[in-house]
């Protein structure tokens, strides 16, 4: 019983709370409900000023367009009036004009009229004069008119013929004037170094020890460096120097960088030796490249086969009268695109000529062919276009010349090989007189010895004193002096000397 009293007490006091919970909860839902209430009440006055507010501000911006707007109508209407105002003054000065136009009409009219009969009268005073000349000189006026017509066109003959003899005559005067204008400034503007080359090089060393191992044990160590390189190894008395002679200048330079490599590290013996002139070589080989390459972008010439750019860098080893031929060729170049722009023909083509003309003189082919043709040759085989290859290959006369380049090509070759001091050409012909000289002496009976010395303006002659006498050194001493007169060509005069000794030599022992 009690049990039961105590359950449904349980069961009272949660239903009471379950229904004072609830309340609770409904309480709580509506004030949740107000405070939502309230907020979007205040979130849609707030959106309601903000539309106000934009809706102003849009009102006002469109009053400013829509003023702006009808202050440019109006000024378009004023410059619309402005101009219907100018095109009215225009059309009544029109009008004005057309009526002078009319006006003057008729006073042309009237002058016309008085002009054709002035004419006619003119005319009928022709024709009398006419008749009157024709009775008085007794020819008619066909006549006249043919004699007349002859002897104007025989004095216009002879006028023409010695006008245009005058004109040939200044044409060339001047083309010969402008000419040698045009080589003069060309000359003035382009200029280069000269240098010479020679056959032989000379290698300096610190001590005249080195040598001895250069040479090596029986020779060998100068015996590789020879056969490695091609070039003469001259080992002699003279102090710390060590002369390379070669005529190649290629292997001249190989070889004396390779000996500077030896020397240098200091282990100099064959096998070494080969090693070495093989780096040096292939050293050498991209120099030339490396230089053929910055020779055509000094010069501005582009698109050059490899073949010829390599040909290009081997110019510099290479000379031609003992000028330098990268230096002649990049000299030729220049003196091309000078010429060619006052002649007006292309300067880069003429430049790409003038840098080629002589690749001709480096090629490593064998061919009997002269160098132009083999330049050319070459040329063509890289693609050259025709204006190049002609001008290569005709600028010295074995081929005709077909454009313009050629011949500026070979005029800038001369110039160039011409300059004072660019080549060793009178150096060859007066070391060649000074020979010729003593060999004239050489060819008397009792002659030992002869030297031109001073220039070649002095000749002395040293004779047997047993095979000469004084008397035949008088005799001598003049037949050399006339036979120098009559087969030599010199400047001034030359001396000669004949020296005559008598030695008396005895040997005690």
């Amino acid at each position: 019983m009690d049990i039961l009293i105590y359950v449904i007490i349980a069961i009272i006091s949660g239903l009471a709370g379950f229904l004072f919970s609830k309340a609770g909860l409904k309480a709580k839902s509506e004030a949740i409900i107000r405070e939502a209430e309230l907020k979007g009440e205040s979130i849609k006055e707030k959106k309601i000023s903000q539309a106000k507010q934009k809706f102003f501000e849009l009102r006002d911006k469109q009053k400013s367009e829509r003023k702006d707007l009808d202050s440019n109508l109006r000024s378009r209407e004023d410059k619309i009036r402005n101009t219907e105002k100018n095109l009215n003054k225009q059309i009544e000065r029109n009008k004005e004009i057309e009526s002078e136009i009319d006006k003057g009409k008729d006073k042309i009219k009237q002058r016309l009229n008085a002009i054709e009969k002035k004419t006619v009268d003119i005319e009928n005073d022709r024709l009398k004069a006419i008749e009157l000349l024709e009775k008085i000189s007794g020819m008619s006026a066909e006549d006249a008119k043919k004699n007349m017509v002859e002897q104007t066109v025989q004095d216009a003959k002879v006028t023409a013929a010695s006008l245009v003899q005058d004109i040939i005559d200044e044409a060339k005067q001047k083309a010969n004037t402008e000419a040698k204008k045009i080589v003069i400034q060309t000359i003035q503007r382009v200029a280069t170094e000269h240098s010479v080359e020679n056959s032989v090089s000379v290698f300096q060393i610190k001590s005249d020890d080195v040598k001895g191992r250069i040479i090596g044990r029986e020779g060998r160590n100068i015996r590789a460096l020879e056969a490695a390189t091609g070039v003469e190894f001259i080992v002699d008395d003279t102090p710390e120097a060590i002369i390379l002679s070669c005529f190649d200048p290629v292997r001249r330079e190989i070889a004396r960088l390779s000996l500077h490599q030896l020397v240098t590290d200091g282990r100099i013996h064959p096998a070494r030796i080969e090693e070495v002139v093989a780096k040096v070589i292939k050293k050498i080989e991209e120099e030339i490249m490396e230089l053929g390459k910055r020779t055509c972008i000094d010069l501005g010439i582009h698109n050059l086969k490899s073949e010829l750019v390599r040909m290009v860098g081997r110019m510099k080893y290479r000379s031609s009268y003992g000028q330098n031929l990268l230096q002649h060729s990049r000299e030729v170049a220049n003196l091309c695109a000078t010429m060619a722009a006052e002649v007006g023909v292309d300067p880069k083509a003429a430049k790409r000529a003038g840098l080629l003309h002589d690749i001709g003189k480096v090629s490593d082919e064998e061919s009997e062919l002269p160098h132009a043709l083999l330049g050319m040759k070459i040329a063509e085989r890289n693609g050259e276009k025709p204006e190049i290859l002609n001008a290569i290959g005709a600028h010295h006369d074995e081929m005709e010349m077909t454009t313009l380049i050629s011949p500026i090509v070979q005029v800038c070759d001369a110039i160039s090989g011409a300059r004072p001091g660019a080549r060793r050409e009178m150096v060859d012909a007066y070391i060649q007189r000074l020979r010729n000289l003593e060999d004239l002496a050489l060819e008397y009976p009792g002659v030992t010895k002869s030297y031109a010395i001073q220039a070649g303006r002095e000749l002395r002659v040293l004779v047997e004193s047993e095979k000469v006498s004084d008397s035949d050194a008088d005799q001598l001493s003049l037949d050399i002096s006339t036979k120098i007169m009559n087969e030599m060509t010199y400047p001034g005069q030359v001396r000669v000397t004949v020296i005559r000794e008598k030695r008396a030599v005895s040997i005690a022992r």
